[in-house]
C-alpha cells in the first residue's frame, strides 16, 4: 500500500460540500478535483513518485471524499512534495 497524506476536501478556510447533501458524491469529487488543480497551480505538478488523487473514506453517515497526495517514501522529492501539499496548499479559492 502506498503511503499518502490527507490534504482535505477543499481549501481549509472555505466551506465544503457536506456528507448528506443532495448529490454529495458527485459534488464532493468535483470539488476535490478543483482543489487538486488549485494545488497544482500553486505548488506545481506532482514530481515522479507523487500523485494527487481523490480518495473516499468510510464514515458513519456514508463515504466522504478528500484530496490525498500519494508519495514514494524512498524518494525525497516526492515525499517533500506531499508534505508541501499538506502545509502549503492554498487556504482559499
Amino acid at each position: 500500500m502506498r503511503p499518502y497524506i490527507e490534504i482535505g476536501p477543499s481549501p481549509c478556510n472555505e466551506s465544503c460540500v457536506q456528507v448528506g447533501d443532495d448529490y454529495y458524491a458527485t459534488k464532493a469529487r468535483e470539488e476535490c478535483l478543483r482543489f487538486i488543480q488549485l494545488i497544482r497551480n500553486t505548488l506545481g505538478p506532482e514530481p515522479v513518485g507523487a500523485e494527487l488523487k481523490v480518495k473516499g473514506f468510510p464514515h458513519d453517515f456514508g463515504t466522504y471524499y478528500e484530496v490525498v497526495c500519494y508519495y514514494n517514501e524512498d524518494d525525497e522529492i516526492s515525499t517533500q512534495y506531499a508534505f508541501n501539499c499538506e502545509s502549503g496548499a492554498p487556504d482559499t479559492w
